[in-house]
């Protein structure tokens, strides 16, 4: 394994195997370590030896869990796609089917956006900003995140619908994908420009869209 640019070897072996609880505490380590350091290196910034270090394994270990570097960003993205409990206030996926319970999702959102004035998040935004052009295999791996959240979103949004509060002729596929573009773009706008505006403006515009088909709208 080298701490090279990423290349798009086939899918990592070590997905389907199963650890000791103690190798899959290692494992989790090694990944949570490549999630901070690319929050703040970026992916071709991150070496597989930086990982090395800061999760404290030896490069054997390394090369057990992940045999390339390809494999280890995969395994972020899972990480990151997996992420649809509350992360650091944020209300879980599942319980969005509320126009307040999605105020909340996009205040915190926009919070933790400003907490590091914009900077240092590892999310599906900032690695498909990255990897979608270049690695076929991680674009893959991202569109499948993408859709798990779209999904997530859709049946909070189907359960409003079930209850009379979205009206019938809502798309409620569209209504999801333009929550998560709003989430996504704004988070990729915002780290950019340093400041929570743009985020703040398209979760805004997200959110009022969902709100243009409330059933006493």
């Amino acid at each position: 394994m080298t701490g090279g640019s990423v290349a798009t070897p086939s899918r990592d072996p070590g997905d389907e195997r199963r650890f000791t609880r103690k190798g899959q505490a290692t494992r989790d380590r090694i990944v949570a370590a490549a999630t901070d350091l690319i929050a703040q290196l970026g992916v071709a910034g991150t070496s597989t030896e930086q990982v090395r270090d800061a999760a404290g394994v030896s490069g054997s270990q390394l090369y057990h869990y992940f045999d390339s570097k390809q494999a280890l960003i995969r395994a972020v993205i899972t990480r990151q796609a997996d992420a649809v409990g509350p992360v650091d206030g944020t209300p879980q996926l599942g319980a969005l089917d509320s126009f307040d319970a999605l105020q909340a999702w996009a205040d915190a959102a926009i919070e933790r956006q400003g907490a590091n004035d914009g900077r240092g998040e590892c999310n599906l935004g900032t690695l498909a900003a990255e990897l979608s052009v270049s690695d076929e295999d991680s674009r893959a791996e991202l569109s499948h995140g993408f859709l798990r959240w779209k999904e997530v979103l859709r049946d909070g949004l189907g359960r409003m619908q079930e209850r009379g509060e979205l009206r019938a002729e809502a798309d409620l596929d569209q209504l999801a994908l333009a929550l998560l573009t709003a989430l996504q773009g704004g988070s990729v706008m915002s780290q950019t420009l340093r400041s929570t505006d743009p985020l703040k403006a398209s979760m805004a515009a997200a959110l009022g869209y969902v709100r243009s088909f409330a059933a006493d709208a």
